[in-house]
């Protein structure tokens, strides 16, 4: 295995990528956001909210859950800004945040080479 026996190679590229490179505090939201994608069924969750907005029960039943069971995931969700819920009289129907949601969770498929069941 090959090893730098030098402190710094490229000073201009570090000092570069340093003066670019976002604080802590961004990085610790950004691990954050990725932890959300980081669970089987949110990402199933995700997806489905991707294709349509569903209330609880659509998706307890979509994904053989218990109302609770999604309910729990629909909040983490929620509290990461992926999923927002527009209440229509006694019924909440939860969607994605917004298109930038779709977009992640589509590079995540594309980069697995996941595509979507005809």
């Amino acid at each position: 295995m090959n090893t730098c026996d030098c402190n710094v190679i490229h000073q201009e590229v570090v000092a570069r990528v340093a003066a670019e490179m976002p604080g802590e505090t961004e990085f610790r939201q950004h691990s954050g956001l990725f932890k959300m994608f980081a669970d089987n069924t949110r990402i199933k969750i995700l997806w489905a909210l991707s294709r349509d907005a569903m209330c609880v029960c659509d998706l307890a039943v979509l994904l053989d859950m218990t109302k609770s069971a999604i309910s729990h995931q629909l909040k983490a969700l929620r509290q990461a800004n992926l999923v927002k819920c527009d209440r229509r009289g006694k019924v909440a129907f939860h969607s994605l945040a917004d298109e930038h949601v779709k977009h992640i969770l589509e590079a995540g498929l594309q980069h697995h080479n996941c595509s979507p069941r005809s």
